[in-house]
């Protein structure tokens, strides 16, 4: 992938913000488990989460080869905040490839005020198996009236606008599922239990509940009963994002067990001229190495219109596993120091370990690979 002049600039402005104003504070955010208002404010100052926004509507659409740069730079500093400028970006997808004019004017004019956006489809019972949605969407006059409880939202608590998928004919499984936006301030939209989780501990994770909330007729995006296919289409353009920035973990695992090893010293040696562990540093740069070109290539697929659904789920199974798996060597590069929280690498192992479940498990990504190979 041809990387120009402007890609890096981009990427150096974000990497230079975050390395003097987010490595300061990532460790004492992670223990309390808490968002950097400023960190996010800033990013998005730089319009980080306007992405998939096209231009007319104040945005900064960019192509797919740049989301995936920007990814693997937010990646690089921290997966949670990855996570979350991510999970906008999705949020926002759907509208922008489904929505009417006046949706998509409406929705972005929220992002546009400093906002994120949230990708609300998983349910205590719905993970996986979208068919058993029971967030339910039923139309009275000109309003549809939402209720349910959507579970693991990520930005649930600090979103301006929701993207929600419920049902609007439970009868009808996943044919039934339908899409809408909905604004934080609509009465009826309640934050529920705020997740106390492993890693990715800067991003926000809650329940967003829906009692008796009223939207007007106009909110529902595209057709009705057509919402799996629209949650499906956005999930295929946001996994690329997943394994490019479980790249920039695991390329940010490596460099930290390098700089430790340097100064490790035993037998009067840095514990790098030991050729075992240099093995196992050359072995995990080529799976990042090798993760991101498969990145990079999905990429260029998407910028060019090809078909790219396997490559999208390859490049998510290949940036995640690679996180979790460099990141867990990267560790034992440190010994008994890499699982102290003094050192960043065991919060890097903590974070990796979402990325093969989040956006669709890495089991179900190689499901959709081989059913695509079996109808070659």
């Amino acid at each position: 992938m041809n990387i120009t002049k402007e890609m890096r600039e981009i990427t150096d402005l974000i990497s230079e913000y975050l390395k003097d104003e987010l490595l300061p504070i990532v460790g004492e955010c992670d223990i309390k488990g808490e968002s950097p208002e400023l960190i996010y404010k800033g990013l998005m100052e730089m319009g980080v989460h306007l992405f998939e926004v096209p231009e007319k509507y104040g945005g900064n659409m960019m192509d797919r080869k740049m989301e995936v740069l920007v990814a693997e730079t937010l990646g690089y500093y921290d997966a949670g905040i990855a996570s979350a400028i991510g999970a906008s970006n999705s949020a926002c997808s759907t509208i922008n490839l489904f929505g009417t004019e006046k949706q998509k004017k409406e929705y972005f004019e929220i992002l546009a005020k400093s906002k994120l956006a949230a990708f609300c489809l998983t349910e205590p019972n719905a993970g996986s198996d979208s068919a058993s949605i029971r967030t339910t969407a039923t139309l009275q006059g000109e309003e549809y009236v939402l209720n349910g409880t959507k579970c693991f939202i990520t930005n649930g608590g600090i979103a301006g606008v929701y993207t929600v998928f419920a049902s609007t004919d439970l009868q009808k499984g996943l044919k039934g599922i339908s899409a809408f936006y909905v604004e934080r301030d609509r009465i009826g939209v309640k934050i529920g239990k705020h997740e106390d989780k492993m890693g990715i501990r800067l991003s926000n994770t809650t329940e967003v509940v829906f009692d008796d909330c009223r939207i007007p007729k106009d909110h529902l995006i595209g057709e009705e009963g057509k919402g799996f296919i629209y949650a499906m289409k956005t999930l295929d353009t946001s996994r690329p994002f997943v394994g490019a920035l479980g790249v920039g973990l695991a390329q940010r695992a490596i460099d930290e067990a390098i700089e430790y090893g340097k100064e490790r010293k035993q037998f009067g040696k840095s514990v790098l001229t030991n050729q075992g562990l240099q093995f196992i540093l050359a072995e995990m740069q080529i799976k990042v190495e090798s993760a991101r070109q498969l990145i990079y290539y999905t990429a260029e697929r998407m910028d060019n219109n090809e078909d790219y659904t396997i490559f999208s789920a390859m490049s998510k199974v290949a940036g995640s596993d690679c996180a979790m798996e460099v990141s867990t060597n990267a560790l034992q590069l440190f010994g008994g120091y890499g699982y102290m929280k003094e050192y960043p690498i065991e919060k890097m192992m903590r974070d990796a370990k979402i990325l093969q479940i989040y956006e669709g498990t890495n089991q179900i990504q190689k499901m959709i690979i081989s059913n695509i190979m079996l109808k070659r």
